[in-house]
């Protein structure tokens, strides 16, 4: 028998019985880090059909980059975003830059300024109410007093009109008055505090009034002139203002907004986009907006309705399920009514019902 018939028959012994060659072993800076894995067909396969929603979003990434350069280069847009100076609002035109309005008076922040100056010190001492033991509060108070009083010494040097002025200026004696009451006393009783809250609600509530006031005829005077510079193009136009839970029932921006855009702009070229926090950026805005465009295109394509991608798609189904499951526990659907796909109702509260509803209803 030849070495290399002996050869032969040794590899075919070992194939038939299964036996592999020893494998090579690893450097050890690589066996600390290796180590056999196990997965199952089925593993494999559910990571395979959901990796094809991750990679849907990456695509969509991509081609609504695309879709914000022709609606942009097709539509004027205008976004109104809340901001502390009393909103922002942006005009996108056709070939044209961005044209940012003015800003609100400086007065609408200087009323807003007084007004929340009261409010903090509730919150200054609210953790301490009735806790004669805990004199932590002292120190935020006498800081916070020594703004205060600089706030008032300057109050006469403002651009602000007389009747105005006066009535800020009782609300930041009152705040001093309280304050120092508290400092004196070493303790907050809750009765001082309410006492407090009741006398300072009539000049707070002049303060609001005269923030909008000045806030609305300013943007009302820039959407007025935007719309005369648009003329036709105007019917054309999209308009998203930005609103998080507390802003959205009577939203300023996107209520003067829809003075001028009217009541079938509302949901279809007048959009209320709701966020998690009060500012957002104009290319989040945008991004948002394109978004929603460009979904209604996806709608009409596979279900002929140009607004269904406005709504949760699972949302009446999920209905059907919800009242199909309530029924079998006994419990009666609660549910909201149903409203058809494209409804121009305000998309905010809008049920009326007993109760106060402005701050001049408490009265």
């Amino acid at each position: 028998m030849t070495t290399r018939f002996r050869l032969a028959v040794a590899v075919a012994l070992l194939l038939a019985s299964g036996n592999a060659a020893p494998a090579q072993s690893l450097p050890d800076y690589m066996a600390r880090i290796t180590g056999k894995t196990a997965s199952t067909p089925a593993d494999v396969a559910t990571k395979d059909v959901l990796a094809l929603n991750t990679g849907m979003f990456e695509l969509y990434g991509d081609a609504a980059k695309i879709f914000q350069k022709n609606i942009l280069d097709k539509h004027p847009v205008i976004l109104g975003l809340f901001s502390g100076a009393g909103g922002r609002l942006i005009l996108y035109r056709p070939g044209v830059p961005p044209t940012e309005a003015p800003q609100v008076p400086i007065v609408y922040q200087l009323l807003k300024s007084v007004g929340h100056s009261t409010m903090a010190l509730a919150e200054v001492v609210g953790p301490y109410v009735d806790n004669p033991d805990d004199k932590s509060w002292r120190g935020a108070m006498l800081a916070y007093r020594s703004r205060m009083q600089s706030a008032l010494d300057g109050l006469d040097t403002t651009p602000m009109q007389a009747d105005w002025r006066d009535n800020n200026r009782t609300i930041l004696k009152n705040n001093i008055a309280f304050m120092d009451e508290c400092i004196s006393a070493g303790v907050i009783p809750f009765a001082r505090l309410d006492a407090f809250g009741k006398r300072q609600a009539p000049y707070l509530a002049k303060n609001v009034a005269w923030a909008a006031q000045t806030q609305v005829a300013h943007w009302m005077t820039v959407l007025a002139d935007w719309k005369a510079q648009l003329g036709p193009s105007w019917d054309k136009a999209y308009a998203a203002s930005n609103t998080i839970y507390v802003a959205r029932q009577n939203n300023v921006i996107f209520s003067v907004l829809a003075q001028f855009f009217g009541p079938e702009a509302i949901n279809s070229r007048l959009l209320l986009i709701e966020t998690v926090s009060f500012t957002t950026t104009p290319a989040d805005m945008l991004e948002s907006l394109t978004r929603i465009i460009a979904d209604r295109s996806v709608g009409s394509l596979f279900f002929s309705n140009y607004h269904l991608m406005d709504y949760e798609l699972m949302g009446g189904d999920a209905r059907a399920a919800i009242i199909a499951e309530t029924t079998k526990r006994g419990m009666t659907p609660f549910l909201p009514p149903l409203v058809p796909f494209g409804s121009k109702q305000w998309p905010t509260l809008v049920t009326p019902g007993p109760g106060p509803a402005t701050i001049a209803d408490l009265k």
